[in-house]
C-alpha cells in the first residue's frame, strides 16, 4: 500500500470515528438534552444511549432535572410601617419542562432570584415589623404560591420557600431588646406578687382553720365536762336519794316513835350547819312540835308526880 493509500484511509477511518462520535450519545441520570436540528428544536433527549444525526442535529444544552436549592443574598425590603429589614430566602425549585426552560427564558435562575425579590417585597410590604418577625410561615407560603403560579410557564416548580433571616435594623434590634427585657422583668414581678399572695391566702387560710379547730376542740371539751358534771351530779343526786330511801325503809320498819324522831332531827341541824353555803336558815312550821315532842322526852309518865 502506498503512502497515499495510507492516508486517505486514516483520514476515512478518522472521519467514520468521529461521524459514530457525533451520531452516539449517552445522557446521564436525571439529565435531559435540547436537540436543535438546522437551528431549530427537534426534540429532548432522555437519560441512556441516544442516537442524533451528525452535522445536521446539535445539542444547545444539558438540563438537570434534580430539585435544586438557591440561597439568594439578603435583600432590603420597607415593611409597612416604614422599617428596612434585610431579608434572606432560599428556593428549592425543579425543572419539570426542559423544553420551556430552555426557550421561554434567557436565564431561569437570574429570573426565579428576581422575582423573588420583587414577591418578597410585596408580601412584607403589607406587613408591619412585629408581623413580620412572627409570620415566617405566612410570608412562605405567599412566596411559594407567586413563586410557583409565575414559574408554571418557564417549566419550573417551585417547591419550597424559606427564610433563613429577617435582620431589623440595629436601633430597633436594640429597642426590642429593652422591650423585651422590661416585659420579663414585669412578668417576674407580677408572679413574684402572685406568689406572695398565695402565700399570704394559704396562711391566713391556716390560721382560720386552725382557730376554727381550736375553738371547736374548746367547744366539746365544754360539753364533754358539763355532760360528766351532770352525770356526776346525777349519781350524787341518786346515792343520796337512794340513802334517804334506805334510811326512810328502815326507820319504817324499825317503827320509831315521834321522840326517836324529834331526837334524831336536833342531831342533824349541826351537820346542816356546817355547810359553806348554808348562811339562810329556814325553820320549819314544824319546829314547834318537835320542840313540844323533845319536852315529852324529859316529862314524867303520866300518873306519876315529882318528888
Amino acid at each position: 500500500m502506498s503512502v497515499e493509500q495510507l492516508v486517505v484511509a486514516l483520514v476515512v477511518v478518522a472521519a467514520v470515528g468521529f461521524g459514530v462520535a457525533r451520531t452516539v450519545r449517552i445522557i446521564p441520570q436525571a439529565t435531559a438534552a435540547i436537540v436543535e436540528r438546522l437551528g431549530r428544536y427537534h426534540r429532548t433527549l432522555t437519560p441512556g444511549l441516544n442516537l442524533v444525526v451528525p452535522f445536521i442535529d446539535r445539542i444547545k444544552d444539558m438540563i438537570d432535572l434534580r430539585e435544586q436549592v438557591v440561597s439568594f443574598p439578603p435583600q432590603p425590603v420597607i415593611t409597612s410601617d416604614n422599617l428596612v429589614v434585610s431579608i434572606d430566602t432560599v428556593i428549592y425549585f425543579q425543572v419539570t419542562n426542559p423544553k420551556a426552560a430552555t426557550y421561554e427564558i434567557a436565564n431561569f435562575l437570574i429570573a426565579v432570584e428576581q422575582l423573588t425579590v420583587t414577591t418578597l417585597r410585596n408580601v412584607v410590604g403589607g406587613m408591619d415589623l412585629e408581623r413580620t418577625l412572627t409570620s415566617r410561615e405566612e410570608i412562605n407560603t405567599a412566596l411559594r404560591g407567586e413563586l410557583d403560579e409565575a414559574t408554571g410557564k418557564w417549566g419550573i416548580r417551585v417547591n419550597r420557600v424559606e427564610l433563613k433571616a429577617i435582620d431589623p435594623p440595629t436601633s430597633i434590634q436594640d429597642s426590642m431588646e429593652k422591650q423585651m427585657r422590661a416585659d420579663r422583668d414585669k412578668r417576674a414581678a407580677v408572679l413574684a406578687a402572685e406568689g406572695q399572695r398565695q402565700a399570704a391566702i394559704l396562711a391566713a387560710e391556716g390560721e382560720k382553720q386552725a382557730a376554727v379547730l381550736r375553738a371547736r376542740g374548746e367547744a366539746e371539751a365544754a360539753v364533754l365536762r358539763a355532760q360528766a358534771e351532770a352525770e356526776a351530779q346525777a349519781m350524787r343526786a341518786k346515792g343520796q336519794a337512794d340513802a334517804i330511801g334506805m334510811v326512810f325503809k328502815a326507820i319504817h320498819e324499825g317503827n320509831p316513835s315521834q321522840q326517836l324522831l324529834a331526837y334524831q332531827y336536833l342531831q342533824t341541824l349541826p351537820e346542816i350547819a356546817k355547810g359553806d353555803a348554808n348562811k339562810i336558815w329556814i325553820v320549819p312550821s314544824e319546829m314547834g312540835k318537835v320542840l313540844e315532842s323533845l319536852g315529852g322526852l324529859f316529862s314524867p309518865p303520866k300518873g306519876q308526880d315529882g318528888p
